[in-house]
């Protein structure tokens, strides 16, 4: 048994982790960081790739925390590939401070970026580093800090960012990624990215245009991509800049005006304006995103149009009926109960595979008549979890 346990610790060069675990379940990071992260590096020898990341938001695998350990743990003079959770961004700059000496490839989800963090990371060129990826699902306000790191990595020659940033009177457009990134990467031959920069209106120096900020992206020469502005509950402008094809699983604050491409890749979805969302706009969420599997609305405004136009055969393209073939989570919590009858009848919409659904109780009953009404029924058979508030 010890022999074959030696042979088995010493063969494995590549690992990928899938387990049960998730963020939530876990009480102390630390402790899971030592048992479990740190003994996978101990205990397998030979160790050159390890991927232990899941995919956001459906698997919340926990993150690494080494901010209050030896800078010993999870070190490995071997590894090469290295594809993780982080819990915060300071994390991620201890996993560059030397313990992973031989690192070539460095992709982590981060779940949040201290503001108030004092720590100084002393850092060296990165120079073994050619691809990296740094992803963050929820705002932060240090964009500083991740263009400080970034300024490390001068070798790299693929960069992948997923960036949503608050806190700025100035919108993150193509000038600011040539000065801040490109400028420092001269041997960088891919970069794949989407920078959304959430802006207070009153804060706002000058006025927002798609169009501007798209201009910034030709005027340094990055021709496949694109760019949008929506405006969204708070008095708050999201502005947002992203390579294309847009190559990411996870898409929020979409509004009614986005340009008419694929998003071959986005499974999940949220969309909002403080301008009503019309039968038209879910027949092009529809064609836009043809994987898609959760759908959340936040929009409190009514559907005005709708409720003056019939189904005319005149109207017959506005509405025709949607077809959600690979929607099985729907989210209408914060919306206006005009989106739960866009949903749930089935002359507007058909969802075959909604299983999970989240709602207001009134507007659920107001809609479905108390589950009596017949257009409803088809929407609502497979919905094992209907949430109401």
């Amino acid at each position: 048994v010890s022999s074959l346990r030696s042979s088995f610790q010493e063969q494995i060069t590549n690992l990928t982790l899938i387990n049960d675990d998730e963020d939530e379940m876990i009480h102390l990071l630390e402790n899971y960081t030592t048992n479990v992260h740190s003994h996978i590096l101990t205990f397998f020898k030979n160790l050159k790739e390890l991927n232990i990341m899941g995919s956001y938001p459906t698997s919340m695998y926990p993150g690494l925390s080494l901010c209050y350990l030896p800078s010993t743990t999870f070190s490995s003079p071997i590894l090469t590939h290295l594809y993780i959770n982080v819990k915060t961004f300071d994390d991620c700059l201890y996993l560059l401070d030397g313990r992973l000496r031989q690192l070539t490839t460095l992709c982590v989800n981060i779940y949040s970026i201290d503001e108030y963090s004092r720590i100084v990371h002393n850092m060296d060129k990165l120079f073994n580093l050619k691809c990296f990826s740094l992803k963050s699902f929820v705002r932060f306000k240090q964009y500083d800090k991740i263009v400080s790191l970034l300024r490390h990595m001068s070798y790299l020659e693929k960069l992948t960012l997923y960036l949503p940033i608050k806190g700025r009177n100035r919108v993150i457009d193509g000038t600011y990624v040539q000065h801040d990134i490109l400028d420092y990467m001269p041997q960088l031959h891919s970069f794949t990215f989407y920078i959304c920069t959430y802006v207070e209106m009153v804060d706002l120096s000058y006025k927002l245009s798609s169009e501007d900020i798209q201009q910034t992206l030709t005027n340094i020469g990055q021709e496949h991509v694109t760019s949008m502005v929506n405006y969204i509950q708070g008095g708050i402008a999201a502005c947002s800049i992203f390579s294309l094809p847009f190559e990411f699983d996870y898409l929020k604050h979409l509004g009614n005006k986005f340009p008419n491409i694929l998003f071959s890749y986005v499974t999940h979805l949220l969309v909002e304006d403080t301008n009503p969302f019309e039968h038209e706009f879910f027949m092009r969420i529809a064609r836009s995103f043809p994987l898609l599997k959760c759908l959340r609305i936040f929009n409190i405004e009514s559907q005005v149009l709708d409720g003056l136009m019939t189904f005319s055969s005149d109207n017959c393209q506005l509405h025709s009926i949607i077809e959600y073939p690979h929607l099985t989570t729907l989210d209408v919590q914060y919306a206006h109960g005009d989106y739960v009858e866009q949903f749930l009848n089935e002359t507007k919409t058909f969802i075959p595979c909604l299983t999970e659904f989240l709602v207001s109780g009134d507007h659920l009953k107001a809609v479905t008549k108390d589950f009596r009404r017949a257009e409803t029924r088809r929407n609502c058979a497979k919905a094992n979890d209907i949430f109401q508030i």
